[in-house]
């Protein structure tokens, strides 16, 4: 299995940081700046996730989940101008986004056998490069040799209030301090899990997005690839 060095031919930008940070908006909207290949690995999670919630399957049976993930295709398409994920044919994009499978997500996460199917595939969808995935371990773990790398963070009451509102936008009855609550509880899980836990990349550049527009974020991270992009046609 490659290791993420040397396999891709474009430039790879990584997008890490914790649940809520807004990194699948940025990072969407990035990818269409820059014209580049959008990978949202967080959904690729979510629908391993959803698809053990459908079939019954024991986190606890290794094999099982291993042959689940290595059976599930997961695809992602652009249609009327939205991303959509798809899994055996199937739009989950919004299955995918409930509490409920939030918090389940962060449980699957942890699990050796899928993130070993997983990584393999998110390397393969990016080994050409000229793309932009984000997670929670894309430069620690899936492209460590990245040529860019961020780190986009928010505290969690921020990141609590953005979910509030997305949740309640689409008519699910929460409250502001649950959802608070709950991403607090994901953070925990995410940086205390055994494989791959949620960390910066010592070469990753940190973003703080509390108060700071979508468009400043955008802005800033396009000028650093556009600058990667010219060293690299240089050298």
């Amino acid at each position: 299995m490659s290791d993420g060095k040397g396999a891709e031919k474009g430039i790879v930008v990584a997008i890490d940081g914790p649940s809520g940070a807004g990194k699948s908006t940025v990072a969407r909207q990035l990818a269409e700046r820059l014209g580049y290949l959008y990978i949202d690995t967080g959904a690729m999670f979510r629908a391993v996730a959803l698809t053990v919630k459908r079939s019954n399957v024991s986190l606890e049976d290794d094999d099982a989940l291993s042959e689940l993930c290595r059976d599930l295709e997961i695809t992602f398409i652009r249609q009327e101008g939205a991303y959509r994920v798809l899994a055996n044919g199937e739009d989950v994009s919004e299955a995918i986004r409930t509490p409920e499978i939030s918090l389940l997500t962060s449980r699957i996460s942890t699990k050796k056998v899928v993130r070993e199917v997983l990584l393999h595939e998110q390397r393969r969808m990016g080994r050409a490069g000229n793309v932009v995935l984000e997670g929670r371990d894309i430069g620690s773990v899936v492209f460590p040799h990245a040529e860019v790398k961020f780190f986009l963070s928010a505290s969690p009451e921020e990141r609590g209030r953005r979910r509030f509102l997305e949740l309640q936008g689409k008519g699910e009855k929460v409250t502001l301090e649950k959802t608070i609550a709950e991403v607090i509880a994901r953070d925990a899980q995410d940086e205390q899990r055994e494989h791959a836990p949620l960390c910066m990349a010592k070469d990753a550049l940190p973003i703080d997005s509390d108060g700071i527009p979508v468009e400043e974020v955008l802005s800033r991270m396009e000028k650093i690839v556009r600058l990667k992009e010219l060293e690299k046609r240089a050298s």
